[in-house]
């Protein structure tokens, strides 16, 4: 029997000719990575453990994106500690405040993520990296620990899903509307501890910042990894920013695959997930005129140069409904650079936004964009659990930029092609 692309890369950095689901297996890594919330947790474990190197500090990323800039004492105390371990062990890929960026965005950005790598992050949207065909997913602290020192970790093979993608994106649908279907057809459950494998002519329809929203969120239908073949936009993404070799992995023709889940790109509608669970999936049109109060535009899922010019081409000469808060946080410096020459933010001041440095901030509930009891809010983040965004009493849309901005405008969830339609 054949092996999956997953199943592939982790015989290779297992030093295997073939391996098979259920597998218990030691693979070396190629990036370990984590953020100021979970370095320190790995931190006080790798010193507890008396560890007293790094397998690689060129092998190591330290992202300090999700309360930065530190919005209290405690933040402050926990990003002074990751430095502080960097500097230690002269960890090169420390990425601090006014050099981050919401580290799913940032580590493609930076080339820190080719094909065919085995990447674990102590952040469960690690597997945003198979929309580079390679093997990325989210570990616990004690892991990262382990990983920064060793440079391995043990894994169990996973068996895979395959998602067959047909026909093409349409106007005002993007990689967040495949993603949410997908989870509403199977579940939150419905990958759990497996590999989502993207197939299909649908893909090539897909843009790169399109496959890593659906990959991101791989995570919420339960799977391990979510993975993508590596064609042409693939490789002219990576062009100019890996420097290293690499390696293109495909699935074997005889693979086994669990199940098979087509989706038709033709006929799929903007979707939104309604309170409280990702797989709660509504078209907009089924869900349009439930009433927000704040609209977020930005996310490891989806504040990309590419969102931030679908939000802007809805925001442009509109302006937000007066009982709505629109947040805009571009995932990355260089999108933030990119977007202000664009003009990109001009639309969003001149709109009502308010325009943040890049912070996952209130994706977590963090800062940023806390909820207060009785509010709602569509965002373009990948979570929409009780309390995901603050008071227990709020409540979480998941949608696409799209979906979100036409909502900011309308003052209640809006399908952006009858906003822009003017019906």
């Amino acid at each position: 029997m054949g092996m999956t692309m997953t199943q592939k890369i982790l015989a290779a950095h297992a030093g295997l000719d073939h391996v098979k689901t259920g597998d218990l297996i030691e693979a070396k890594l190629d990036l370990v990575m984590g953020n100021d919330i979970t370095t320190p947790v790995a931190i006080t474990q790798f010193d507890k453990t008396g560890f007293t190197r790094v397998f690689d500090p060129e092998k190591i990323a330290i992202i300090l994106d999700h309360y930065t800039p530190c919005k209290d004492i405690k933040s402050a105390q926990l990003c002074c500690q990751a430095r502080e371990f960097a500097h230690r062990f002269h960890i090169s890929h420390l990425y601090d405040v006014g050099n981050v960026g919401i580290e799913h965005a940032l580590v493609p950005e930076k080339g820190l993520a080719a094909p065919g790598d085995m990447i674990i992050g102590a952040d469960s949207h690690t597997c945003t990296y198979g929309a580079l065909g390679a093997f990325s997913t989210g570990v616990g602290s004690t892991d990262m620990a382990a990983g920064m020192a060793m440079g391995e970790n043990w894994f169990k093979v996973p068996s895979a899903i395959q998602v067959v993608l047909k026909g093409s994106l349409q106007p005002y649908v993007s990689g967040k509307d495949v993603i949410l279907h997908l989870i509403g057809l199977i579940g939150v459950d419905g990958a759990l501890y497996q590999s989502l494998e993207f197939t299909g002519e649908g893909v090539s329809s897909l843009s790169m910042d399109d496959r890593f929203t659906v990959a991101n969120m791989a995570i919420e239908a339960g799977a391990k990894n979510g993975i993508f073949p590596v064609d042409e936009k693939t490789l002219d993404y990576i062009r100019d920013r890996v420097q290293r070799p690499y390696t293109v992995y495909e699935a074997d023709p005889d693979a086994e695959y669990t199940r098979q889940v087509i989706i038709d790109l033709d006929t799929l509608e903007p979707t939104v997930s309604m309170p409280h669970l990702p797989s709660n999936t509504k078209t907009i049109g089924e869900a349009a005129g439930l009433p927000i109060q704040q609209a977020v535009i930005g996310s490891c899922t989806n504040g990309r140069i590419s969102d931030l010019r679908a939000a802007a081409e809805i925001l442009k000469g509109r302006r937000v409904a007066e009982n709505v808060r629109c947040i805009v946080i571009p995932a990355t410096q260089s999108i933030y650079l990119q977007a202000i020459h664009e003009g990109l933010v001009d639309i969003f001041v001149n709109a009502g936004c308010a325009v943040s440095t890049p912070t996952c901030g209130p994706c977590l509930g963090g800062h940023m964009g806390v909820m207060w009891e009785g509010e709602r809010a569509v965002t373009t983040t990948n979570r929409n659990f009780v309390g995901r965004m603050g008071h227990v009493g709020s409540e979480v849309v998941l949608a696409s930029p799209a979906v979100a901005a036409a909502s900011a405008v309308a003052g209640c969830l809006t399908d952006p092609v009858t906003l822009m339609k003017g019906e």
